[in-house]
């Protein structure tokens, strides 16, 4: 199974506010992956772009980008956006930009994406998600 988290889930975990979350990624078997999007990645770094003297958070970020797979994005999570974008349209349904690619990235992956975002629940016919953080309200 190959897990993708999503920006909050990644800062749940290496802000250790799920522990939770922390466990859950913990017991990760060895036919399992958790990864992030390229896109995750690049919401962190933007955020830590924005704080320069967070050095403490730039650690906690850093060690955890260094130990996860990030996956970039290609042809089949394109076509995968569109896809999934069409779909919500013609449910009346959408989702903001960036979480848009992260679900399609999950897509064309063949992930399960990990969020505790409730705004996912609108691709939730077309994507299995699921939420480590059952410790946070």
């Amino acid at each position: 199974m190959v897990y993708l988290l999503d920006t909050n889930m990644v800062t749940y975990i290496a802000r250790r506010k799920s522990a939770a979350a922390r466990a859950r990624l913990a017991a990760i078997g060895r036919e399992d992956t958790a990864s992030i999007s390229a896109i995750t990645e690049a919401e962190i770094r933007f955020g830590l772009a924005k704080r320069p003297q967070a050095h403490t958070l730039r650690a906690a970020m850093e060690g955890f980008l260094f130990k996860v797979r990030i996956l970039s994005w290609g042809s089949a999570e394109a076509a995968a956006y569109g896809g999934l974008r069409a779909k919500l349209e013609a449910a009346g349904t959408t989702l903001a930009a960036l979480d848009l690619l992260i679900a399609a990235h999950a897509i064309g992956a063949g992930a399960t994406l990990v969020s505790h975002d409730g705004a996912f629940q609108h691709v939730t016919p077309f994507l299995k998600v699921t939420d480590w953080a059952t410790d946070i309200k």
